[in-house]
């Protein structure tokens, strides 16, 4: 059984950065690739980033692009999402999710296995 455990969400003040984990078990993690997507209060949950199973390529939605960077370690079982220049509207749970296919897509309902989230609150 797939599990995974997001970690690092946190109050910060705009401009500020957040560091969030996400360690995963239960199956191969090298092997699938692994997305972040966020959740605000009363919006549909979207997309934010995807990682290949080797880290080689990467995707952002736009609103994100030069100021978040996702990465993984395949050793540590964990992947990362580094955000820096926070806004208020990136305001959200944030989620990790992975897949049973291996092709790195971005749409939610592609995902099979979900973390619990966790809270990213910036303020202004």
């Amino acid at each position: 059984q797939v599990q995974l455990v997001e970690s690092g969400g946190g109050l910060v003040q705009a401009g500020g950065s957040l560091r969030l984990s996400c360690a995963a078990s239960g199956r191969t993690f090298s092997t699938y690739p692994m997305g972040w997507f966020r959740q605000a209060p009363g919006k549909e949950r979207e997309f934010v980033a995807v990682i290949t199973w080797n880290g080689g390529s990467t995707r952002y939605v736009d609103s994100v692009k030069g100021r978040f960077t996702i990465s993984r370690d395949n050793a540590k079982n964990t992947v990362y999402l580094q955000m820096n220049n926070l806004k208020p509207e990136d305001t959200a749970v944030y989620y990790c999710a992975t897949r049973a296919g291996l092709a790195a897509l971005i749409s939610p309902r592609e995902y099979d296995y979900w973390g619990q989230g966790t809270q990213v609150t910036v303020s202004s």
